[in-house]
C-alpha cells in the first residue's frame, strides 16, 4: 500500500474566498484606467491568469508585454488591498491545516497566483509554520492544466507525486493534478459547480467535510 499522502492546497477558492475580491479588483482597475470589465467577462475568465484575461478581453489597445505586465501588476495590487481590508478564509481552512499538521502530514500550497498574493494569504491565515513547501507563478514556466506547479510542490515536500492529494476548485487544477498522477479532491466554491468539477476523484462543498482520516480513505481507495 502507498504511503499516507501529502496534501497540496490550491489557494484561490480553497484557502481564501477570493471570488468577490478578484471581481472588485477588476472593477477598481477598470474605473482607474477607463475601460469596462463586465460581470459576464469575469464569469467566463474567472480562474484564468490575469495576463491572459487582459489580452482575451481586449483591455489594452496595444497589448505589448510591458503594458500587459504593468496593468496586471496594478490589478494585483488592488486585489491585495481588498484582501487586507476584508480577508475571508475559506470555512474550515485553518482547522483542516491544523488537523493535518497535528498528524505530521506534509502540507504545501501550489498556486498559479503571484508570489505576493500567495504570501499575503498565508500570512493572513497565520499558518506558514505548517507549510513545508510553497509554489507560485514565479516558480513555474507553464500554468495549469500543466502539472508543473504540483510536481514542484511534491519535490519541495520530498514525496513522490503519486503520494500526494491535491485540493482544488477549478477544472484546470483538477487536470493538472491528474497529469501529475495525484489524487484530486475538488471543493465547490463561488463561480464553480459540481458538474464542472466532476472529473475530480471526490467533490465536497466545504473543507469541513474533510479530515486527515477522510483524505486517507479517499487516497487508499484510489491508490493501491
Amino acid at each position: 500500500m502507498s504511503e499516507f499522502p501529502a496534501v497540496i492546497f490550491d489557494m484561490d477558492g480553497v484557502l481564501v474566498d477570493s471570488y468577490n475580491a478578484h471581481y472588485e479588483s477588476w472593477q477598481r482597475l477598470a474605473a482607474e484606467r477607463g475601460f469596462k470589465f463586465t460581470r459576464a467577462q469575469f464569469l467566463t475568465t474567472f480562474g484564468r491568469v490575469s495576463r491572459e484575461v487582459i489580452v482575451e478581453c481586449g483591455l489594452l489597445d496595444a497589448p505589448t508585454p510591458e503594458a500587459i505586465a504593468e496593468i496586471d501588476d496594478a490589478k494585483e495590487l488592488h486585489f491585495r488591498d481588498i484582501l487586507r481590508e476584508d480577508f475571508r478564509a475559506m470555512d474550515g481552512a485553518r482547522e483542516l491545516i491544523d488537523a493535518l499538521a497535528a498528524e505530521g502530514i506534509p502540507i504545501a500550497v501550489g498556486s498559479s497566483g503571484p508570489l505576493e498574493n500567495v504570501d499575503l494569504v498565508i500570512d493572513l491565515l497565520s499558518k506558514r509554520d505548517h507549510l513545508k513547501a510553497v509554489v507560485t507563478a514565479r516558480d513555474v514556466t507553464r500554468g495549469k492544466p500543466h502539472p508543473e506547479v504540483f510536481l514542484k510542490a511534491a519535490a519541495g515536500l520530498e514525496v513522490e507525486p503519486r503520494n500526494c492529494v491535491v485540493i482544488e476548485d477549478a477544472q484546470a487544477g483538477i487536470a493538472a493534478a491528474h497529469a501529475a498522477s495525484m489524487v484530486c479532491i475538488a471543493l465547490v466554491s463561488a463561480g464553480h459547480t459540481d458538474e464542472e468539477l466532476s472529473a475530480a476523484d471526490q467533490v465536497v462543498h466545504s473543507l469541513r467535510d474533510l479530515s486527515p482520516a477522510s483524505i486517507r480513505d479517499t487516497f487508499q481507495q484510489l491508490i493501491p
